[in-house]
């Protein structure tokens, strides 16, 4: 594994998520947000044996699909989207917010909202029925 640990040692890159930490433990950081980027939102078969011709390969290289492999058990159907992780990862390394929307197809309120860490929703003692 990758064992890329420098979320944890620098104030630059956001801790990851539970459904994100899995990819950043066997890719890094990098590559992890690299990764979630192409293929977020979409089911990918991590092979045991990846070829040198495979998406993933290509992407990340081969030992990195190899220690995607052997992590695979821990991985979604599907690789998430992470939006509010990918919007303080992209702040962190310094993009403006304008970009950042662009990059994960919302608004910049929405990436404004992202980074605040509030909630656009109330809380549900809040809600009204009527």
């Amino acid at each position: 594994m990758a064992n890329d640990s420098s979320w944890a040692n620098g104030p630059h890159f956001p801790k990851p998520t539970a459904q994100v930490e899995p990819y950043v433990a066997a890719l890094g950081f990098e590559d992890a947000l690299k990764f979630i980027e192409t293929f977020g939102g979409t089911e990918v078969v991590i092979s045991q044996n990846p070829r040198e011709g495979s998406e993933v390969v290509r992407l990340v290289g081969y030992a990195k699909a190899r220690a995607l492999a052997e992590i695979s058990h821990r991985l979604q159907k599907r690789v998430p989207n992470a939006k509010k992780w990918r919007a303080r990862a992209y702040s962190a390394q310094g993009l403006k917010n304008v970009e950042i929307a662009r990059r994960l197809g919302v608004t910049d309120v929405t990436v404004r909202t992202y980074l605040s860490g509030t909630s656009k929703r109330p809380p549900p003692n809040q809600l009204s029925l009527f």
